[in-house]
Formats: C-alpha cells, structure tokens, sequence
C-alpha cells in the first residue's frame, strides 16, 4: 500500500484527489457510497502488478477532492467532466474503465456520453439503467418503493447527516459496509437510520479496523453531504439527460454481481439482467456474473476474484 502514489489535479473547476500505482495501459477505478478510492486497493495492487497503470480518484464530494456545497453540482455530466478532466490532465487518450455502485452508474453515464475514451468497462453491482422518458428516477423509486426506502429518505437535505450524526462513524461505517441484508434498505419515516444500522459483532474477514478507520476518519472529516448529493441530483441528472433517451451503451461490458446484492434484489433486477433488457441495451455485453454468497461490497469481499475478473476480461482487448 505504501507503494501507491497520491498526488492533487485539477479537473474540470475542482482539486481531485487521486492515488495511482503500476505502469502500463491505464485501468481507471471509480467508487461508490460511502466508499473512497481506498475501495479499489487490492485490485489497483494486483494490476498494478501485472502491468497496468491503475488510477483511482476519490470522486467530488468524497475524501480528499473538493466539495461543492450545492447538490445541483453533482449531475452525472459534472462527475464525468470531471474524470474526462483527469484523463486529459494525465495525457491519457483512452482507458480501461471499473465501477461499483454509484461508481457503475457513473461508468455507465461516461460510455453513454464519451464511449470514444473507453476502451472496456467492467461495472459492479448497478445495472445500466435506461431513461424513462416520462418518470423522474426519485419518483419511480418512491412509486415502487415507498417514502421509507433510502434513496427517498437521502433527498432532504441535512436530514440524513443529522441521522448519520448520532452514530459514531466508526460503527456506521461497520454496518454500512458489511451489510448483508438482500432486500432493499428502508426505513420508516419515523425512524431513523440509527435505528436501522446494526454494526457486526465481529468484522468480516475481509474487512480490518485499519480498513474502518480509513474510511471513518475521511468521514469524520468530510462529512456525508458530498456523496448523498449524487442522490439529490438524481432527478436533475434526468432532465439533463433527455438526448440521450433511448440511447445504447456501446463499448463492450463485463458485469459482476453478488446473489445478496440489494441492487440484485431490487424488484425487477433479475429480470432485466437476464431476460433480455440489458443486452438489448448493452448490445457490447459479453458476460455477466453473479457470484454466490457475496454481498454488496463485492470488490472488498472477494478481492482476488473480482481482481482476476477484471484482468481476464480487459487482457482480451491489448493495449
């Protein structure tokens, strides 16, 4: 881990944290909530040591990069003008591309909007999902899902983070990350999070308290506002994007998902993923796992794994 570089760029407007290791043709990781680029580093270490140049930043909002304070600064066009920034201000033409969680929508927003500065993209946990050209996504969710459900609950500004303010980070990163529950998350509006967070007992193998407190500390920090913003602007993301209704995903894919996934479990999901929706959307498509056993945080879960899937996948297309 002391091998990996951090430097500050400047992109699009903000300073962007970034931490990047290897040599070779560039695997660019994007992160989801409430995730840092810390998420990828067992995947950037065992890259990096197959050569490739592998390129993490911790998106706007998240860690060390800067944090505009209104959520209309975080439409998925701002967040791809960003990493668009990062490419050119490391002379890099075209890249591998890797997401998980908000990070896959991002990845999905970025081949939509610039497919010519990817060369493939393996996306975790969140499945591309087209616009509707008549439903706002906040409204959609809450018809299907209730007020209760989380996305709904995140669109209150300084509700959640005062939720979030009395736990102790330390734990509410613990349950947040180890979470193992497959249905959707959702709370009844009378309750908060507090009381639906449950830390383990005992971390998972595959998360150490080193690992927490990387994460707490960046929080402690930062806060939560930067990365709940991606869900408040998720309608405004919608209007922008109406050029794009319609429009199809056009660099070849390889999707990773784990069986106790929420967003697996999402009604609807399997559906799309395996009937047919996806391909048609996706028409460059040429794999999907679903890996048994596994839960949301499947590059942190099953690190060789996910590590070995990305490389055997992106190795097929050169330099």
């Amino acid at each position: 881990m002391e091998k990996i570089e951090h430097k500050t760029v400047s992109v699009n407007g903000i300073n962007m944290h970034v931490a990047e290791i290897g040599e070779g043709p560039a695997v660019l990781f994007v992160h989801g909530f409430p995730e840092l680029w810390y998420t990828w580093r067992h995947q950037m270490l065992s890259l990096s040591s197959q050569g490739y140049r592998t390129i993490a930043p911790d998106l706007r909002g998240y860690g060390e990069s800067d944090a505009p304070p209104s959520p209309t600064s975080y439409t998925a066009l701002h967040i791809v003008g960003d990493l668009v920034g990062l490419l050119d201000a490391l002379g890099l033409d075209q890249v591998f591309l890797v997401g998980h969680d908000w990070g896959a929508t991002i990845c999905w927003y970025f081949c939509l909007f610039r497919p010519d500065r990817i060369k493939a993209l393996v996306n975790m946990s969140v499945a591309f999902r087209p616009r509707h050209p008549s439903i706002k996504p906040v409204e959609a969710m809450r018809a299907m899902m209730g007020d209760g459900y989380y996305v709904c609950r995140f669109q209150e500004p300084g509700e959640t983070e005062k939720d979030f303010a009395q736990i102790d980070t330390t734990i509410l990163m613990k349950a947040l990350l180890s979470n193992r529950k497959p249905s959707p998350p959702c709370a009844p509006k009378d309750k908060g999070f507090a009381d639906y967070m449950q830390a383990p007992s005992t971390l998972p193998s595959w998360l150490t308290e080193e690992d927490i407190d990387y994460f707490a500390t960046n929080y402690r920090h930062k806060g939560f506002t930067g990365g709940l913003s991606y869900y408040r602007a998720l309608d405004l993301t919608w209007e922008l994007t109406a050029a794009w209704t319609g429009a199809q995903i056009k660099v070849p894919v390889k999707f990773i998902v784990g069986d106790l996934d929420t967003t697996y479990n999402t009604p609807g999901a399997k559906e799309y993923i395996h009937e047919g929706g996806f391909k048609k959307d996706v028409p460059l498509l040429e794999e999907v796992v679903v890996m048994e056993g596994v839960a949301h945080c499947i590059n942190q879960e099953k690190p060789e794994e996910i590590s070995n899937h990305i490389y055997e996948f992106i190795q097929k297309f050169g330099n």
